[in-house]
């Protein structure tokens, strides 16, 4: 008997989009499609629940390859990339060169070291890098804008006195004068600027693999930016530095050639992956415009964008900080599939300490987990041709790009610092973020949502003890954005980009429990429907260990008075009512009859029916899914804390 061949695309048939559709819309049983199912993002623009092949029509980059122009592929072709560790060497350049020398024997491949600008000499250099084989290795340098040029001489004169192939040395001079204008409210000219660009452009002439030209949107990563406001800050960023370029004498492609883009990986991980093929995309285009009259070879070459990523420190936290090993990760696997050049993961105790070396031989683990066992290395642009990744591409793209054609409008990058607004901005983007935390709508897992009930933080809390800035280190730095022990101040006449993590206002209120005299107990007095009672005291038990209470859930009281006595045994200064919302008509008026004027805080659980009715007897205490946690328990911390 022969044997019978399957057609699958017979016994198959191709359904359309109207087809699927209309299915879901029929098993959303009346519930609208957009509002149900298509997700409005914070970047402005639409993601649909489903994407098909028919969605990748005009799309450009589902034509392009890796390593070709305009590179939103790649531009490489290979996805290998550089494993970074910064090391602080502003104090003992001998300290600094012994560490480095261990690090190299762990696996980094790129090392970031970070100078005190007094101590800059060719003596400081030579012990610095001696025994590093620099060709070898990619080695960058962050140093205060005043002394780029001076470093970048050094270097030229270093390398060169070792006789080392300049074309086969790879790194950077971190030099972005707008950093500092941002970090430290410090105003300086557009000439001022420019001319420590091609200075420094100049001296370092003869380094052709090294670029000392630097968009640190990092920066914005850290205060919070969306991707598409990350990147159209980054774009406008780097066309301030060309024009500044050009316009002081340096060829176009030599202008292009020196610029990197140190930009941050915020936790959104697909967005995260987009934005940085995006990126490259909209830079090659960029680059593009400089061509007089023709796109030369040169210039092409040069129009590929270089990206040192570095894993968000917005989302870390203090509480719970094993799980910032879960953010980095994922972090730095959108990152690497993206095809960046270069990855830094921060360490994840680098929130409330200098991270330990167990802490920063992790985070260099994480990187060769996914070269060595992962194999992200061997595979260039994995998620191309992927419906849902090649149109959040061009969304991001075409977002981006519409607020850099605003920020030109307004006169471009430096114009837009010097007048504050970019400063502004990352300031209603930060409360915007900071809000979506307080009320749950961001989640931050052993913050704001799934404590650890039993944590205690404080003691391991070292002041002054984070990593070093690697931005500047000259001596009129602010101590408060200082961590390479300059104590000094100065004249901040610029505002300046706010900073912060997206977890400290819970961090603050859940440290202001631990320090108190007594830790508030809140107690959950379970009744009635079981199914109900259970779910609202597992909620509330997570909502209020937010603030550091210690929660007691129980199996459920037969009445209410029977339930508060046990409240009161366990010296409960909250008690929360679990039950269903139907129930709540009868038991919450019978529990506050017995606790109105009373110490304890009374709380539903829940948002029921008779809210109004139950609010009209001074029933004023509800939790649910729409309240803002953070400030409810700012309310309570204020009336349980100032006994």
């Amino acid at each position: 008997m022969a044997e019978e061949k399957l057609n699958l695309l017979a016994d198959f048939p191709a359904i359309s989009t109207k087809t699927w559709k209309e299915k879901i819309i029929t098993d959303l049983k009346g519930a609208d499609f957009d509002k149900k199912l298509v997700w409005r993002t914070t970047e402005g623009f639409n993601v649909q629940p489903f994407y098909r092949q028919e969605d990748l029509k005009g799309l450009k980059t589902t034509v392009s390859a890796p390593g070709q122009f305009p590179y939103v592929r790649g531009t490489k072709e290979n996805n290998e990339w550089a494993i970074r560790q910064n090391i602080c060497a502003c104090k003992n350049a001998r300290k600094a060169n012994a560490k480095a020398l261990e690090v190299l024997n762990k696996g980094i491949t790129s090392l970031g070291f970070c100078l005190d600008s007094d101590k800059l000499t060719y003596r400081f250099i030579k012990t610095l890098l001696q025994d590093i084989q620099a060709d070898a290795i990619a080695i960058n340098f962050s140093i205060c804008p005043c002394a780029a040029p001076k470093l970048a001489n050094i270097l030229v004169r270093y390398y060169g006195r070792m006789g080392y192939d300049f074309k086969a040395i790879i790194g950077s001079i971190n030099l972005d004068p707008m950093s500092k204008m941002l970090l430290k409210g410090k105003p300086l000219t557009r000439e001022e600027v420019a001319e420590k660009l091609v200075a420094t452009v100049k001296a370092a002439k003869s380094l052709v693999n090294y670029r000392v030209v630097t968009v640190n949107s990092v920066l914005l990563n850290n205060s919070g930016a969306y991707c598409a406001q990350e990147l159209a800050y980054a774009l406008a960023w780097g066309v301030e530095y060309m024009n500044m370029l050009t316009e002081g004498g340096i060829p176009n492609y030599l202008a292009a050639r020196n610029i990197r883009f140190n930009m941050g990986i915020g936790g959104n991980y697909f967005m995260e992956l987009a934005k940085f093929r995006a990126a490259r995309l909209l830079w090659a285009k960029i680059v593009e415009a400089y061509k007089a009259p023709v796109f030369t070879a040169a210039l092409k070459e040069a129009a590929k964008m270089n990206v040192s990523a570095a894993t968000s420190r917005f989302n870390m936290t203090i509480f719970d900080a094993y799980v910032n090993l879960l953010r980095s990760q994922t972090e730095t696997m959108s990152a690497a599939l993206a095809g960046v050049d270069e990855i830094t993961v921060t360490p994840f105790d680098v929130t409330y300490e200098k991270p330990t070396d167990f802490a920063e031989r992790i985070a260099r683990n994480q990187q060769l987990l996914l070269k060595e066992e992962a194999h992200f290395d061997k595979v260039v642009d994995p998620a191309a041709g992927s419906y849902y990744i090649e149109n959040l591409t061009a969304s991001i793209a075409a977002e981006a790009w519409k607020q850099f054609l605003a920020i030109q409008e307004q006169g471009g990058m430096y114009a837009m610092i010097m007048a504050g607004k970019v400063q502004a901005a990352m300031a209603e983007t930060l409360k915007a973020r900071l809000g979506d935390v307080a009320k749950r709508k961001e989640v931050l897992l052993g913050s704001n949502q799934f404590p650890n009930f039993n944590e205690k933080a404080a003691k391991k809390i070292k002041i002054n003890a984070g990593a070093c800035s690697s931005i500047c280190t000259c001596k009129d730095k602010p101590a408060e954005t200082n961590h390479c022990g300059c104590d000094c101040k100065c004249e901040n006449a610029l505002p300046t980009l706010p900073v912060a993590r997206a977890a400290e206002e819970f961090e603050t209120l859940r440290l202001e429990t631990e320090g108190a005299k007594h830790q508030p107990v809140a107690f959950m007095l379970t009744i009635g429907n079981l199914a109900m009672r259970i779910a609202r005291a597992q909620f509330s038990c997570n909502f209020l260990a937010c603030a550091g209470y210690k929660v007691i859930d129980n199996n459920g009281f037969k009445t209410v008075k029977e339930g508060i006595k046990a409240a009161r045994k366990a010296k409960a200064d909250i008690i929360v009512l679990c039950s269903s919302d139907d129930e709540y008509a009868t038991y919450a008026p019978e529990a506050w009859k017995v606790l109105q004027g009373q110490k304890e805080i009374f709380i539903v659980a829940g948002a029921p029916a008779c809210m109004e009715d139950l609010q009209k007897l001074g029933i004023q205490n509800f939790i649910h899914v729409r309240c803002n946690v953070l400030d409810t328990l700012k309310k309570f911390n204020a009336q349980l804390l100032n006994k």
